[in-house]
């Protein structure tokens, strides 16, 4: 029988940045202030599932705004287990700039950038793509660890394009085309085929759907 680890990726809740900054991996808060959208995304997740997040407070706090919603619905609601493989992309130099400030100092190089923002290096940060390579031990480690169980996982919208990125083998320009908004719902299954395997599972990863929104949150 194949074994099916169900992850429901949850990017955190809207920070405030209203002059679209690179944020990366500055521990800023979420803004959590609206339960509505919290009441309508608990009743889409699974009632006994692992909870993770990123080591990053705007992901712990999402967690924890959702957790009452949960269990007013008789649903487990575990603190999630930190783990940095999980944050966003680190920016290094780059982080707290915005698109102009860029342009102003990489000058030409601003260029290279635009045409490849999967393999661009930051310096003293990460590329995309090693944002791709650390989530996909991530996912590889707690997919083995917490076989056929569902996993909660808080999140960002660098690591749940990563784990597309993973699930679908793309390139990481292609993977950052992916539109992932606060509070949105990203499913992937990993599956385990038993013996004998299941005829046609070739790619040990299904994506169910991406960023889903809930009524009345578009």
């Amino acid at each position: 029988m194949t074994v099916v680890t169900r992850w429901w990726w949850i990017r955190h809740d809207k920070v405030d940045n209203p002059e679209r900054r690179l944020y990366g991996q500055s521990d800023i808060k979420a803004i959590t202030d609206d339960p509505a959208p919290y009441s309508r995304l608990a009743p889409s997740l699974p009632s006994d599932a692992v909870w993770l997040s990123s080591h990053l407070s705007r992901t712990k706090d999402t967690a924890a705004a959702l957790k009452p919603h949960m269990e007013a619905l008789g649903h487990a609601a575990p603190d999630p287990l930190a783990h940095a493989d999980l944050a966003e992309q680190d920016f290094g130099a780059w982080q707290g700039l915005n698109i102009q400030d860029l342009k102003t100092r990489l000058g030409k190089d601003f260029d290279i950038l635009w045409r490849d923002p999967g393999g661009a290096e930051p310096p003293g940060g990460e590329s995309f793509a090693q944002v791709i390579e650390r989530v996909g031990r991530a996912v590889t480690h707690f997919s083995a660890e917490h076989a056929g169980r569902d996993i909660v996982a808080f999140a960002h919208g660098g690591s749940i394009r990563a784990a597309l990125a993973v699930a679908l083998k793309l390139e990481p320009s292609a993977a950052l085309s992916f539109q992932i908004r606060n509070l949105s719902l990203t499913r992937i299954d990993h599956l385990v085929p038993g013996d004998p395997p299941t005829m046609g599972l070739r790619n040990p990863w299904q994506v169910h759907q991406v960023n889903q929104l809930h009524p009345d949150d578009d």
